[in-house]
């Protein structure tokens, strides 16, 4: 029953993954755009864990917790260049020059 039941969860989120990828490349607008990629990011972390499950393995784990942080660093990355237009700044000391 669990085998089935996982086996399901998977094939949705394996859809939903479409879905959001499309919404990447189709966006309205590139906010749109980096919450979809953000979305795609929880998904392959979830498809990850039910894997993991589906295994009945714990040495996934790290490739967890690596994928989740990568994709909340990416978030912020895409929403810093969208607000300030560069991802990183080279300028420490305040100057504008």
């Amino acid at each position: 029953m669990l085998e089935a039941a996982l086996a399901f969860a998977l094939a949705v989120i394996s859809l939903s993954v479409l879905g959001a990828l499309y919404r990447v490349l189709r966006g309205p607008s590139m906010p749109d755009r980096i919450i979809a990629l953000d979305l795609i990011g929880i998904q392959l972390l979830s498809i990850v864990a039910i894997v993991s499950v589906m295994l009945r393995s714990e040495s996934y784990s790290d490739i967890i917790l690596l994928i989740g942080i990568v994709a909340f660093l990416g978030t912020v990355a895409f929403a810093k260049f969208i607000e300030r237009g560069v991802a990183i700044e080279h300028d420490r000391n305040g100057d504008d020059d």
